[in-house]
């Protein structure tokens, strides 16, 4: 079963979805994990207290960049409540693969940068 979602991962790292700056976004926030290199960027418009478009940039390992693009997907539709309870084990459910602690971080890396983003736009 893991395999299909390694397939699953290189197939978002590889076809991101919803890559690209988003120009007027309400909340924008970019983030980095030092230790690895990877860069997340983050792009959301809200409707209704609900993410009605996100996308993201950046750059770094399968792990970071596929998972960006699988939680894009996600959080289509959710309200900014439902993505701020979202947590470890929701990510790692979602791409469906064990990993070692250090790439915990590289999959974590895109939720923590939205969290980020959120919370900036909410001090507004």
């Amino acid at each position: 079963m893991e395999s299909i979602y390694k397939e699953q991962l290189l197939d978002h790292y590889k076809n991101p979805r919803n890559y690209g700056k988003m120009m007027n976004p309400h909340i924008h926030k970019e983030d980095s994990n030092p230790l690895c290199g990877d860069v997340i960027e983050i792009f959301v418009r809200i409707k209704d207290d609900k993410v009605d478009s996100v996308s993201f940039e950046g750059k770094g390992c399968v792990i970071s960049q596929a998972t960006a693009s699988i939680l894009t997907d996600e959080l289509k539709g959710k309200t900014i409540l439902e993505i701020q309870s979202l947590e470890r084990e929701d990510i790692l459910d979602l791409i469906g693969v064990n990993l070692t602690p250090s790439r915990v971080k590289c999959a974590m890396l895109p939720l923590i940068t939205i969290k980020k983003g959120i919370i900036e736009h909410n001090s507004k």
